[in-house]
């Protein structure tokens, strides 16, 4: 569609409206006031442009009022103020009111006023302060209030408006309103108020309405000033003296005329806009509906589902307590006739019952022989029920402990069984995550703060050399899942060297898992972690040095022995570096390590060292007021980058005051220190640094750790026993990472 045609649409929709051709269906919804929930009665504009009913703001401050009064026991924004029981004192401003000694809550000087004249809106939430003046500041919302009463006329089309001059019992329907007299009149009694030849002749009269709007709008400051202009900042309308000495002194304001073009052509685009998206919007309605429906579907699919999980699980307690009911009532039968027939036995040792009276009757026997043959066997009976008798123990256990359950454990499970559906996606901490050839991850749950059972920490290798034998039968790109574990962290072991790896987690709960938080890539370091602490033995100067008790950082202080040093220069401010090293050293393999040098550093130089230039450091008397006293000495005199064609026993490198320094005519894999231009040679300092010396190949390389990427490489005589090394002059700090020393202070 050309412009033209497209303007041409235009302008016959904005003819449309005004004319009201085009149909507003379904607009009950933007006629309801948020806090009734009824049409809008007098509606008022808040400053936020949100109306609200008249008697619906008026009651609001009513109630903060009382609230106030009351000490704030009871909720001050309920959901409807009019569904409220007026209290005591809402009863007494009420009688205020009626009374005319208040026009309204905190309307006017000199009136009794509330302690509270701010309300929230209940569109946006945000507090409206009305000030002294309260509801009288606000504009009445005429454009809608003659909406609402339309729409009122058009839902009862049948119920006619009457006229208000006509006797009760001879009422006609009213065919007239005029809108200065603000009364609706039937043809005879509107010729009567109006006749011809008379000023009233000339009111306005409009279709019979009961909405009776005034011809002009007053500002509500100025009562006798007509709003002439609007104030583009408070988006209101406003009269030429807010302009020239009110509150609206320095505001942009434009001519009403000006504004109302403006919002009109603009109001009359987005129309226009909506209307020609009518087909997207329906297509968006059947989208909606779909939802809707699978919503519903799948409400009453976890309906179904969750009852099968409970009848399952009643299920089992029911069984659980068939069972053991069954166990009890055998256990119960079993002693019963234990006990009945030890009782019996005993009932036997009674005279003349039982076993006495059987061998009370045997006594009476007179044939020796035949006494003999029956006394004997009698006799052992007897005996066993004498010894049962003085070694009496009860053939049953009457206590049934072994069946009483306890059951706290599981109730509280029970208790504590949430269904709050899916938790959030937990969040890998990358500030706290490290990976070398073992991983250490941390992450962050979601801040829902409900508990969780378990987490779940997959990974997988994206990119590296070639594996060993032994793990060849993992592919790359396949996730491996590690144990389940119930802290915010989990260690993975066995990654390989100079590969990148992806991580991710998700969270359960309930049996219920979350969605797997995103993937975040580390790329390990080229060699196995070099495991060692700053040494406090070879060459280390306690006084311009600090070490930590732990011995995995150390500090530069320039403290009075600096001053003193720089004191005996007297042809300039030069003052060596004070070295320290690491206490484990390397003589064959390839290994790597990490540390942090604070950003407040002002000189650091880190790298490595064999132990036979740690003799000349250390042990040669050092002149501090010559800085040439050789190349590594500390000074960036430029004497190693002359130098650097030479396989040298150390390699250092420069880093301080935020930045760190490429030697000249490196061979580092970075495009930007190979040029021989010094302002490439300056690189920002990375958060953590990595050095890995392959002792084999006498090299050394410098990373920046957060991503594995190379900074600089040069050649090292490796001919003797290799050590960590580092350097600090006038105010530093290194770091050593936790993994190069968790195992030597675990040790």
């Amino acid at each position: 569609m050309s412009d033209s045609e497209d303007m041409t649409e235009f302008a016959s929709i904005v003819e449309r409206i005004e004319r009201g051709e085009v149909p507003i269906k379904n607009i009950e919804r933007e006629l309801i006031c948020p806090i009734c929930k009824e049409l809008f009665t007098h509606p008022l504009i808040l400053p936020c442009q949100h109306s609200v009913c008249h008697k619906c703001v008026r009651e609001l401050l009513m109630l903060n009022y009382d609230d106030s009064l009351d000490g704030g026991s009871e909720c001050s924004l309920p959901g409807s103020p009019r569904s409220r029981v007026p209290s005591p004192s809402m009863e007494r401003l009420d009688k205020l009111v009626r009374s005319g000694s208040i026009s309204s809550p905190g309307w006017r000087r000199g009136s009794v006023t509330p302690r509270v004249t701010t309300i929230a809106c209940p569109g946006c939430q945000h507090d409206i302060d009305l000030g002294e003046r309260g509801i009288s500041m606000l504009f009445r919302n005429f454009t809608l209030e003659s909406i609402v009463e339309r729409y009122r006329q058009a839902a009862r089309a049948a119920v006619a408006i009457m006229c208000n001059i006509c006797k009760p019992l001879q009422q006609q329907e009213a065919t007239k309103s005029c809108m200065d007299c603000k009364a609706s009149y039937c043809n005879e009694c509107f010729k009567m108020h109006h006749p011809w030849g008379t000023p009233k002749a000339q009111h306005e009269y409009v279709g019979p309405t009961t909405n009776f709007r005034p011809k002009v709008l007053m500002c509500p400051e100025h009562e006798m000033e007509k709003v002439n202009m609007y104030c583009e900042v408070c988006r209101r309308p406003v009269c030429h003296l807010c302009k020239l000495g009110g509150t609206h002194a320095n505001h942009k304001v434009t001519s009403m005329s000006n504004a109302y073009k403006i919002l009109k052509e603009k109001l009359a685009k987005s129309i226009h806009y909506l209307i020609s998206k009518e087909d997207q919007v329906r297509t968006q309605i059947t989208g909606l509906e779909q939802l809707i429906s699978q919503t519903e579907e799948n409400g009453q699919l976890a309906e179904r589902q969750a009852n099968e999980h409970f009848d399952r699980l009643f299920e089992a307690l029911h069984e659980r307590k068939t069972e053991m009911l069954k166990s009890i009532e055998q256990s119960r039968n079993r002693r019963m006739g234990q006990l009945k027939s030890q009782m019996e036995e005993y009932q036997g040792m009674l005279e003349n019952s039982g076993l006495v009276g059987y061998a009370q009757e045997v006594l009476k026997e007179t044939d020796q022989s035949c006494f003999v043959q029956t006394a004997k066997q009698l006799h052992v009976r007897i005996q066993k029920a004498t010894e049962s008798l003085r070694t009496f123990h009860p053939s049953a256990d009457p206590c049934f402990d072994e069946f009483v359950l306890e059951t706290s454990r599981e109730e509280t499970l029970l208790k504590e069984m949430c269904f709050g559906g899916v938790p959030d996606p937990p969040m890998i901490d990358l500030s706290k995550s490290r990976v070398y050839n073992e991983a250490t991850i941390f992450w962050r749950l979601s801040d829902d703060h409900i508990p969780t059972d378990q987490h779940l920490l997959e990974y997988r290798r994206l990119s590296g050399p070639s594996r060993s034998p032994s793990q060849e039968d993992v592919e790359d790109g396949v996730w491996q899942a590690m144990e389940r574990v119930h802290g915010p962290s989990n260690a993975v072991c066995g990654l390989d060297a100079d590969s990148l790896y992806a991580f991710r987690v998700c969270t359960c709960r309930n049996s219920m898992f979350s969605p797997y938080s995103p993937e975040v890539t580390f790329h390990t370091p080229p060699a196995p972690a070099f495991d060692f602490l700053f040494s406090d033995k070879c060459g280390f100067s306690a006084e311009r040095l600090m070490l930590s008790k732990r011995r995995d950082a150390v500090e530069s202080v320039a403290g009075v022995a600096f001053l003193l040093a720089a004191e005996r220069v007297q042809t300039g401010g030069y003052v060596c570096l004070d070295y320290i090293i690491g206490d484990t050293g390397i003589s064959q393999g390839r290994h790597y390590w990490a540390f942090k040098v604070e950003l407040h550093s002002y000189m650091v130089k880190v790298g490595v060292v064999s132990d036979t230039k740690l003799q000349e450091w250390f042990h040669n008397t050092r002149d501090t007021s010559s800085p040439r006293y050789d190349h590594d000495s500390g000074h960036d005199s430029g004497s190693e980058d002359a130098c650097y064609d030479l396989s040298q026993p150390f390699t250092l490198l420069t880093v301080g005051m935020g930045k760190l320094f490429i030697p000249k005519a490196s061979p580092s894999s970075s495009a930007a220190a190979s040029s021989s231009d010094p302002s490439n040679r300056v690189l920002p300092m990375p958060q953590r640094l990595g050095v890995c010396l392959d002792y084999d190949a006498g090299r050394v390389y410098f990373y920046d750790a957060d991503n594995m990427r190379c900074l600089y490489e040069r050649q090292v005589d490796c001919s003797g026993t290799m050590y960590p090394a580092f350097g600090l002059m006038g105010g530093g700090k290194i770091q050593l990472d936790e993994f190069v020393t968790a195992k030597r202070l675990a040790f």
